[in-house]
């Protein structure tokens, strides 16, 4: 861009409101260092500054707070429809154990994983967030490698997180028919065709405008919320177990009992059921892909992370004591032939009316579960192919001019999902995307954590919300939870020769498989076009050096603002004088007055 006396610098003047100074913005991006400057052609607020800074454009619209945000990830969490989905992983492995102190055990791991992941999202408030911060922290000779991993590995948990959802709601809808219809006959193609109805019908939710999005999850959290009390509150009050000449309540040795049904030792039993508890809190990196979108994102964003953490994992264990306190027969409940133990579990003590109703509320959470996962995964396939990280990514970076959301990527993703649930015809090979989300999840949330407190510890600017001295002891405590369980999701139930086919735990082919094929990719060709993540702003929108202060001198010359903020009523702007200013700090690095 030409910054001389001629017409490409009147344009320039002309068109320029703000001018950004990359390096005065508390943040590590892809456009940090050289003194770099960014224009644009209208007043910017807090939000705004940043993610130009972070070298992307300003594309959606800001209409999540931080309560609709925590409205989505907590609706991604899914608490009553994750528990229902995920109980077998428990019970299946250690009996009541893995519903009590299995699950608070693994409840703490989980908790450090999301702290860390909060720290890291305020210093890296992008839809990317995970692969982008991954890049910002590794040796700059690994960044591109590292953070392709990392953002395929968070792509597959993503992608496979509402086909798998969208089973369970199909597996425990036909559940609740043969409860009301004992004569109904299950077939794998019902459930298949009902999948692939309730994953298109949240497609076109996820499609919707921001607004509405944000509106229907404040809504969903709120069922959440209320159908798990309802439930709760049924299932110790309302049981039947006395007509049946049982207490109503099982014993304190019988709720927290462990049951092996493994070929493991009970410890790496217990440490199997860690999978359900992984799986059921796993939503709570939602808010980091819908940063681009909520206000005050490098707060309400960690915010966001963390309060669904905790609610969710406190909420969740709650939930699971009063059925470990209710329940009558673990092996009848594991054995289901529709391989619903949740529903299995509600016919034990209840009656059909209870039945019904208590599982109709698990089907409603759970297809709102299914286009919140929907949601989360289409930003990331979005942000992701801005930087070219996925075959036609052209096509999957645009964002629609009607609803201002990337539609093209929501329905690429409900189309592999689609695919995925063909796994459903292999039996139980359908499991595995339940494992990749787990796994795949786990991985792509502690690598950033791991360079931060590794190769980062010195070079790392963290966003106002931070652990302080906390952030390396937490760090550490969820890096090593996640190494310790990276193997033990991989573990079948049964080794040796009990481990058939149809028992094998296929996680091992799913997930290393398909990240070994990214793997290979990347060598082959990828490396080629994708150096990790891009600005994608303008050529002549960031300039450097002595470029930069020929734009301030020209601005100021021509008497226009030079503003970072929201316009004020100073009466200092309007005798001629405008600032860099910071809304929060109030912090003004530069100023400059205006001149003739």
């Amino acid at each position: 861009m030409s910054l001389g006396t001629g017409s490409d610098t009147a344009a320039v003047i002309k068109s320029t409101q703000t001018v950004i100074s990359v390096d005065n913005i508390p943040i590590e991006s892809v456009l940090s260092g050289g003194k770099k400057r960014i224009l644009v052609d209208h007043p910017v607020d807090k939000d705004e500054a940043v993610i130009l800074s972070l070298g992307y454009k300003q594309e959606f619209r800001r209409e999540f707070s931080l309560l609709t945000t925590f409205a989505v990830s907590f609706s991604v969490l899914g608490l009553l429809p994750s528990i229902a989905s995920t109980l077998w992983y428990s019970l299946a492995y250690a009996g009541n154990a893995g519903i009590t102190w299995g699950y608070l055990v693994g409840m703490i791991g989980v908790l450090c994983v999301a702290f860390s992941m909060g720290e890291i999202s305020s210093a890296f408030p992008t839809s990317g967030g995970l692969y982008y911060a991954t890049a910002m922290l590794a040796p700059p000779k690994y960044k591109a490698l590292l953070s392709w991993l990392v953002g395929w590995s968070n792509y597959f948990v993503q992608v496979t997180g509402a086909p798998s959802v969208g089973y369970s709601c199909a597996s425990m809808i036909l559940a609740l028919v043969q409860v009301g219809n004992p004569n109904y006959t299950y077939q794998t193609w019902h459930c298949f065709l009902l999948t692939i109805a309730v994953t298109a019908v949240c497609s076109v939710i996820a499609s919707a405008p921001t607004k509405w999005i944000a509106y229907i999850n404040s809504l969903a959290t709120i069922l959440n919320l209320l159908f798990l009390f309802i439930s709760f509150v049924v299932m110790l009050g309302g049981n039947n177990r006395t007509s049946q000449g049982l207490p109503k309540f099982n014993t304190d040795n019988f709720a927290w009992k462990l049951d092996n049904f493994t070929d493991w030792p009970d410890g790496i039993c217990i440490l199997m059921t860690f999978m359900a508890v992984i799986w059921t809190m796993s939503g709570f990196d939602s808010p980091f892909h819908l940063s681009e979108e909520c206000s005050n994102a490098q707060v309400a964003t960690p915010r966001a992370i963390v309060l669904t953490a905790t609610v969710g994992g406190l909420l969740g264990f709650a939930f699971q004591l009063a059925m470990a306190y209710t329940i009558v027969d673990i092996s009848e409940a594991i054995n289901d032939e529709l391989g619903q133990p949740y529903i299995a579990y509600l016919n034990q003590i209840m009656d059909k009316k209870k039945v019904m109703v208590i599982g109709a509320f698990a089907v409603i959470l759970s297809f709102n579960m299914c286009f919140s996962c929907m949601i989360a995964a289409s930003r990331v396939l979005f942000s992701y192919s801005r930087d070219n990280c996925f075959p036609l990514s052209r096509y999957w970076c645009k964002v629609s001019n009607v609803t201002r959301t990337p539609v093209n990527a929501v329905w690429a993703n409900w189309l592999i999902g689609s695919v995925l649930d063909v796994l459903m015809f292999g039996g139980v090979a359908i499991d595995a995307i339940f494992s990749v989300g787990a796994i795949g999840s786990f991985i792509s949330f502690t690598v950033p954590t791991l360079l931060r407190i590794t190769y980062a510890r010195k070079t790392f600017r963290p966003g106002p919300w931070n652990l302080g001295k906390f952030s390396t002891p937490c760090g550490i405590v969820a890096c090593l939870f996640v190494l310790l369980m990276i193997p033990i999701l991989n573990f079948p139930q049964y080794r040796g020769a009990d481990n058939t086919p149809d028992l094998m735990n296929w996680t091992v082919v799913v997930y290393w498989g398909s990240m070994l094929l990214v793997l290979i990719w990347y060598y082959i060709y990828a490396h080629k076009i994708y150096k990790g993540p891009k600005s994608n702003l303008d050529r002549n929108t960031v300039i450097s050096g002595t470029d930069a202060n020929n734009v301030i001198n020209a601005v100021i010359s021509s008497n226009n603002n030079v503003h970072f903020g929201p316009k004020s009523s100073d009466p200092e702007e309007s005798s001629g004088k405008a600032n860099y200013k910071d809304d929060e700090n109030e912090k003004k690095p530069e100023k400059v007055e205006i001149v003739g």
